[in-house]
C-alpha cells in the first residue's frame, strides 16, 4: 500500500511519536487548551484549542465532581457554539475545502449517543505508514479530544486526519528517555569568565561559523543564567527546555561541542545529569575584558527592552538584601531611578556577580585565555583554539 493514503480503518487511525516526526510535513495541531500549549508542545504543532483555559476548567471539574458522562455533556455544549469555526479553521490549514457542510449540525447528530457510545466508536488503529501532508491531532494523552476531533474530521473528508498515539505525554516520554541516554561524544569545550565579558556574544559569534558545534543553553532556557537573567524575556518552562534541548542534542554536533559555563540551573531549568557532568568535565576556554566593556555588554541585555526597567527594578531588592540588608535596601534602586545605570552595574558586578563567579569557578581548570571584547575576533580564536585541540587529540 502507498504511503501517500490513509487505509480506511475502524476507529481513529493514530500514528506514533517517531512517525510523526519522520513523516513529510505534517500538520500538528495541538487541541489542547492555550495554558497547556504555552508549557510545552509537541514540535511545531499549532495551538488550535477545543476549549480555552476557563472551559477546560469547567470540563475539568465535572469530570471530578460529577461524572465523565457529566464532562461530555458540558463539553458538548461548550462545542457547539464553536465547532464550525475551529473545524474550518483546521480544514483550511490543511488545504481541504468543506463547502457549505452543515457541521454544527452534523456534530450534533454525531455526539447525540453520548460518551459511553462514542469512546466505544472511538478506539484507535495504529497506522503503518503516514501519509503525505498528514493533519495530526495531539491531545493530553491521545483521548477524546483529539479522537474526537480527527474522526470527525475524517467523516467531513479529510481523510488526512489521525491522533498522535499517546498525546502529548508521549512526546515526553520519548524526550525524557532521549536526556536520560544522552551521548555527548564529540569533545566538549566551554567558555567561562566574569559576567559581562559577552560568553553569549561569543558563542554566537562562534554558531556563525560553526554552527554544527554549539549548543546554545541560555537561548534554549530563554533565559540569562543569573538572577536578574530573566529581564526582558520569558524564560522557558522545564518541559519546554527539555524539548528544546533534546532536539538539538538529537541532531548532532560536528567535531566539538561548545557552550558557556553554566550552574546546574539556568534560571527554573535544571540541566540533565549527563549534560551537567559533560559541561564540568569539559575543557574551559576563559573569556576576559576591560570593566567598562562588561558594563556595556550588561547593560544591553538589561535595558534592551522598554519594560526592562520595571523588571530591573523588581529584582534588586532581592541582590540588596545579599550584599547588605541595612546598608544597601533601596540603594540599587535608587541607582536605577536616577538612571545611574553604570554605577548601578559596576556595584553589581563589584559586590555581587565577582565574588560569586570567582568562588564558583574555583574547581575549574583553564586552559587558555582569549579577549573577548570584539566577539566576532574572539569567536575566532576559539574556534583556532578548539582545532588545535581537535588536532592534537587526532591518531
Amino acid at each position: 500500500m502507498p504511503a501517500t493514503s490513509i487505509r480506511p480503518v475502524r476507529g481513529v487511525p493514530s500514528a506514533t511519536v517517531a512517525q510523526v516526526l519522520a513523516a513529510r510535513e505534517p500538520l500538528v495541531i495541538d487541541v489542547r487548551a492555550p495554558v497547556e500549549h504555552a508549557v510545552d508542545c509537541f514540535p511545531g504543532a499549532l495551538c488550535v484549542p477545543l476549549f480555552d483555559d476557563a472551559e477546560r476548567a469547567l470540563i475539568g471539574t465535572a469530570y471530578r465532581h460529577e461524572s465523565p458522562e457529566a464532562a461530555f455533556t458540558r463539553a458538548r455544549e461548550l462545542m457547539r457554539s464553536h465547532i464550525d469555526p475551529l473545524v474550518r479553521s483546521i480544514a483550511a490549514r490543511a488545504g481541504h475545502a468543506l463547502g457549505d457542510a452543515a457541521i454544527e449540525q452534523r456534530f450534533v447528530e454525531r455526539t447525540a449517543s453520548g460518551f459511553d457510545a462514542l469512546q466505544r466508536e472511538l478506539r484507535t488503529q495504529p497506522l503503518d505508514a503516514l501519509p503525505e501532508h498528514a493533519v495530526v491531532l495531539a491531545c493530553w494523552r491521545g483521548g477524546m479530544r483529539s479522537r474526537s476531533l480527527a474522526s470527525f474530521l475524517r467523516e467531513l473528508g479529510l481523510e488526512r486526519a489521525c491522533i498522535l498515539e499517546g498525546g502529548y505525554r508521549a512526546w515526553r516520554a520519548h524526550v525524557a528517555a532521549g536526556l536520560d541516554a544522552l551521548a555527548l561524544t564529540p569533545p566538549v569545550f566551554v567558555l567561562r569568565g566574569l559576567t559581562g565579558v559577552g560568553k553569549t556574544l561569543v558563542l554566537r559569534a562562534i554558531e556563525r561559523l560553526r554552527p554544527e558545534w554549539v549548543l546554545d543553553l541560555e537561548a534554549l532556557a530563554e533565559h540569562r543564567s543569573s538572577v536578574l537573567g530573566m529581564v526582558g524575556l520569558t524564560p522557558a518552562s522545564q518541559k519546554k527546555f527539555e524539548s528544546r534541548l533534546w532536539r538539538r542534542c538529537s541532531r548532532g554536533f560536528g567535531a566539538a561541542i561548545v557552550l558557556e559555563g553554566e550552574s546546574r540551573k539556568i534560571g527554573d531549568a535544571i540541566l540533565p545529569t549527563r549534560l551537567w557532568t559533560a559541561l564540568c568535565s569539559g575543557t574551559c576556554i576563559e573569556l576576559a575584558t576591560t570593566l567598562d566593556r562588561r558594563i556595556d555588554v550588561l547593560l544591553d541585555d538589561y535595558l534592551e527592552h522598554p519594560d526592562s526597567r520595571t523588571q530591573l527594578r523588581r529584582q534588586l531588592p532581592f541582590i540588596e538584601q545579599r550584599i547588605g540588608p541595612v546598608q544597601w535596601a533601596g540603594k540599587l534602586v535608587a541607582l536605577l531611578d536616577e538612571h545611574r545605570e553604570r554605577e548601578l552595574v559596576s556595584v553589581l558586578l563589584d559586590l555581587y556577580y565577582d565574588p560569586l563567579y570567582r568562588h564558583s569557578e574555583k574547581a575549574f581548570s583553564l586552559s587558555t585565555r582569549i579577549d573577548s571584547t570584539s566577539p566576532a575576533h574572539a569567536a575566532r580564536e576559539c574556534i583556532a583554539f578548539i582545532e588545535s585541540h581537535l588536532s592534537l587529540r587526532s591518531p
